[in-house]
């Protein structure tokens, strides 16, 4: 009799006796939106798994990140909701609120899901990710030691550094690959956040040589790197379909943001300019990282559920990254038990189960309109109407007939733009802390309006010679040399120099705020920073902060108060010898 009436509640809800989906959510890095091969946009690219991923699912080509930058966007999508709401607002923004968020990791590990972060965390120290709900760490996203606390082959060790013996790309695929053996008999979510193609472009040469002929050096290490994603998607999707898993499993792949083109795209060294075009490309979209403009914000979006959700789809309506969370937990089968609960859709999310939106049970569109806020920079998605602002400029597109953003109608629709204005201000009034900007236009941010938004030339920057010195991130070394090396800033005293630092006098980062330093050193002994603020002409003796440093093989890490009442413009690092640095950081003080 019980077995008759089981057999009657799942006729009517099979849902209810469903088991939970393997989730699946691969992050890129500085990833433009040409660059899939999917896409048919450029044909240097070479994206096969990626490609037979996307035929399996469905590619969205209106797939927005939350911000045209890494930091915000990750705490955007790890938490569903948007990062202005906890004063997440850029790579120099405290942690405070990001660390009082419940992520998706929680939520799901509540649900009885074994959980695991590979690659970029970038959301403070990584020796702390399990704080976040992540049960596996494998934080591997260069070719230096990196924290986890399990091995290559998803065995446990104590959390501490492990040091690298795959190129980082190929590590954080193969450790993926072995949580999905290791917990292929129970729900698993995998976060896989590849390092990649951002700068250092650092691909091996058994990629590199996937990609012979003439081109630009830095575009065939970006398509080197893409390529070893690549692989590494076809790693992960052919384990899940050894063990019979294809279709127990919802995978994303998304991009952080656009990729940087520095407007000329300049071929620079690879080895010299690690802040410089990555080598990717946003065509056909305009605009690039560091603008809420189409080129900066729609990345590569795909969603596979094979079984599930259809596959050969392309999907026109907007979704965001936003929309994992709350697919993630909106998947979870009803009355599975007291711990399946605690994963029921929660409200404080602001993005949406896609779900029965790609199974075509629900045909209308996701999201009744899209919001963004990014420093100076906010904007508004309603339908196919986008209005964006930077600073004092407005610009307002029709994405159906202009996704390329070449032609403002604000001045052709007044009250299009009025009425679009009116709702971006109200959710941005409601933002922490509120306004449609958070400031004035940077010098860069003008550049790349003139130049992409307004069609206006603007010159190519002169090449300074620094005879004496060694750009690297912005750093500069005095009184030693400074290089960049497997993803570490090294700093070798000069011998007849009676000290040396390291400077970079082009921050802009909020007061206060402190700097955050791991590293190593061979000299123990005294060591300090010292800052100038806007309005001082000078370093003042009382912007000088010491530390003692000791002199260990071990990593060693300082957070070191900064309490300017003016914005920081220019930093100086004194250190006593010779130091490899892992980790420097200028981080915002919640006030």
């Amino acid at each position: 009799m019980r077995l008759l009436f089981a057999a009657f509640l799942f006729a009517l809800c099979p849902s209810l006796f469903a088991a939970k989906p393997n989730i699946i959510l691969i992050y890129t890095d500085d990833h433009g939106h040409a660059d899939l091969g999917i896409h048919g946009v450029v044909k240097d690219i070479k994206t096969p798994n990626l490609d037979a991923l996307a035929r399996s699912g469905v590619v969205a080509t209106h797939g927005y990140s939350t911000a045209p930058q890494c930091v915000p966007s990750r705490g955007g999508l790890m938490t569903g909701r948007f990062q202005g709401r906890f004063d997440l607002d850029n790579n120099g923004s405290a942690l405070d609120g990001f660390n009082k968020q419940t992520t998706i990791a929680t939520r799901l590990q509540n649900a009885g899901y074994a959980t695991a972060q590979f690659g970029k965390w970038h959301l403070g120290p990584t020796d702390a990710i399990t704080k976040h709900g992540f049960k596996h760490v494998f934080s591997q996203n260069a070719q230096r030691p990196f924290s986890a606390n399990i091995t290559l082959d998803g065995q446990d060790r104590p959390m501490g550094d492990l040091p690298p013996t795959e190129y980082h790309l190929d590590g954080c695929s193969k450790a993926a690959a072995a949580i999905i053996e290791r917990y292929k008999d129970q729900p698993f979510f995998l976060y896989v956040a590849y390092r990649g193609p951002h700068t250092p472009l650092d691909a091996t040469k058994r990629y590199m040589d996937r990609f012979p002929g003439e081109m630009p050096e830095r575009r065939r290490a970006a398509l080197a790197m893409l390529s070893a994603i690549d692989d590494g998607v076809g790693l992960i999707t052919s384990t899940l379909k050894k063990h019979g898993l294809t279709e127990k499993t919802l995978i994303f792949f998304i991009g952080d943001n656009g990729a940087p083109l520095k407007i000329h795209k300049v071929d620079s060294p690879l080895q010299g300019d690690a802040g410089g075009w990555d080598g990717s490309l946003n065509t056909p979209l305009n605009g690039e990282k560091g603008m809420l403009a189409e080129g900066g914000m729609s990345t590569p979006f795909l969603i596979a559920w094979p079984g599930t959700i259809p596959g050969g789809q392309v999907y026109e309506h907007p979704v965001s990254a936003l929309d994992v969370a709350a697919t993630a937990v909106g998947v979870q089968p009803s009355g599975d038990s007291e711990r399946s609960a605690k994963a029921s859709t929660p409200t404080d999310l602001d993005g949406v189960n896609l779900l029965p939106h790609l199974t075509g049970e629900n045909k209308a569109p996701p999201h009744e309109a899209l919001y963004w806020r990014w420093m100076a920079q906010s904007a508004i998605r309603e339908g196919n109407w986008k209005l964006l602002r930077g600073g004092d400029r407005e610009y307002l597109y029709d994405l159906a007939t202009d996704r390329e953003e070449k032609h403002n109608l604000a001045a052709k629709h007044p009250e299009i733009a009025t009425r679009l204005r009116a709702k971006l201000k109200t959710w941005a009034d409601g933002l922490t802390p509120p306004g449609m900007a958070l400031g004035p236009m940077a010098a860069t941010w003008n550049d790349y309006f003139d130049f992409y938004l307004e069609g206006k030339p603007v010159p190519k920057p002169a090449a300074k010679a620094e005879p004496d010195t060694v750009k690297t991130r912005g750093w500069i070394a005095r009184g030693g040399s400074l290089i960049e090396k497997d993803g570490l800033l090294v700093l070798t005293p000069d011998k007849a120099a009676k000290g040396c630092f390291i400077t970079n006098s082009q921050l802009k980062a909020r007061s206060p705020a402190a700097l955050h330093l791991t590293l190593k050193t061979t000299a123990q002994g005294p060591a300090a920073i010292a800052w100038r603020a806007d309005g001082d002409k000078d370093f003042l003796p009382a912007n000088r902060v010491p530390v003692e440093l000791q002199s260990t093989a071990d990593w060693q890490t300082h957070t070191l108060p900064i309490p300017a009442t003016a914005r920081i413009i220019h930093l100086r690092v004194h250190l006593p010898g010779a130091t490899e640095i892992r980790e420097i950081e200028v981080r915002a003080k919640k006030q």
